[in-house]
């Protein structure tokens, strides 16, 4: 195992793009782990690099996950060279890439990857903040070169050169495409975007998966999406990883017969497409009604006035759980009345929130993934005031 840690910055890149190539013809796996993120240690040490490497493994990205237990995903050069390529087709061929989101998760290595396999240099921003004069400055030799210009970012940096406007927005429009990961993308900033004029390829994924596998709802060439009889979402196809490091309980449990099974539920349409309804495990049981998450959340996003949400559920004695939304407003927070009636219309009583909390900003794990953990231990023990 050949560990590559990395601060953000063009040369951690550049060594880390190194040990990509070798590791894809043959050479030792790559672990890519950040200097900067204090629990990394725990993520190495978990990993137990003195342990046999599973075969046919090029790289194993750690990752903690949304259970806080540290595993492994174990990528194969056909896995990642798949998710590379496929992403090209989609996007319209091999281009010039902005690393803008760090390349110790699966979002960040593919553009490094896409990279390599199309023989191109990336720029880097420097995984110290996002400001948007830094990223349009980063960005600045990609939008100079010939072909195809992308970048990757996660919905966060994508709202806040939105919301700067400036140099920072006018790069983010003469990008060919921004494939937004790590986290959804509400329908607001979608149509934030495209007034502003910036070509965003919403994507659905996971480190399972190579990063990226469904591009704007529509699977990636090769990839086959099927939710199950309970609605959870299955995935197959070349990107897929072949288990995770030392877990072959795990991967007996995700990993069968070609088959991936994701902790999301979802449904396809008749076109093809397919609609992430929100993480099986975030169902909340109110009153003897399961009500998900993430539909809540879509019904607060789609009110004027709401730029972001995150509702759990609490416990409560007399519903078992409670229904509790914390909001991020756009200026001057709307009336919560008003936003429980736009929640009851939309997803029924059982659903509406029977408390809503704004905050200026919610707390984040990982690539622009809202910790839903630190949300409710912060509701639970007040330290978010309404």
């Amino acid at each position: 195992m050949r560990e590559v840690w990395g601060d953000g910055g063009p040369e951690a890149a550049a060594e880390l793009t190194r040990a990509l190539a070798d590791a894809l013809a043959g050479g030792p796996a790559v672990l890519p782990l950040s200097s900067k993120d204090p629990g990394a240690k725990a993520l190495r040490d978990a990993m137990k690099p003195a342990e046999p490497i599973e075969p046919d493994t090029a790289v194993i990205i750690a990752t903690s996950g949304s259970t806080g237990d540290p595993k492994g995903v174990l990528l194969s050069p056909k896995a990642l060279t798949a998710s590379a390529n496929a992403t090209h087709a989609r996007l319209g061929g091999p281009g010039h890439w902005l690393l803008a989101t760090p390349a110790h998760y699966i979002g960040g290595l593919q553009v490094l990857l896409r990279s390599l396999l199309a023989g191109t240099t990336p720029a880097v921003l420097h995984a110290d903040g996002f400001r948007a004069d830094d990223f349009a400055d980063a960005a600045a030799p990609v939008l100079a070169a010939n072909g195809p210009r992308y970048t990757a970012l996660v919905p966060t940096q994508l709202t806040r050169l939105l919301d700067a406007g400036g140099r920072g927005l006018a790069a983010a429009r003469a990008f060919d495409a921004i494939v937004v990961g790590a986290a959804a993308t509400s329908a607001a900033v979608r149509e934030r975007a495209a007034e502003a004029g910036v070509s965003i390829v919403p994507a659905y994924g996971m480190s399972e998966t190579a990063s990226g596998c469904v591009y704007d709802g529509f699977p990636l060439d090769g990839v086959r999406v099927e939710p199950d009889a309970e609605h959870r979402i299955r995935i197959s196809g070349d990107v897929l990883a072949h288990g995770y490091r030392l877990r072959p309980d795990l991967t007996a449990d995700s990993f069968a017969d070609g088959w991936f099974s994701t902790s999301d539920r979802g449904r396809v349409h008749a076109d093809g497409r397919l609609e992430v309804l929100g993480r099986i495990d975030d169902m909340i049981n109110t009153g003897g009604v399961k009500v998900p998450a993430a539909t809540v959340e879509r019904a607060l996003t789609a009110q004027p006035g709401v730029r972001e949400a995150c509702v759990v559920g609490l416990p409560d004695a007399q519903w078992g759980e409670a229904v509790v939304a914390l909001v991020v407003a756009e200026g001057t927070p709307p009336d919560v009345e008003i936003l429980r009636r736009a929640v009851r219309a939309e997803a029924g009583a059982a659903a509406t929130p029977k408390r809503i909390t704004f905050t200026a900003a919610l707390p984040l794990r990982g690539p622009g993934k809202i910790d839903r953990t630190a949300v409710r231990e912060a509701l639970l023990t007040s330290e978010i005031s309404d």
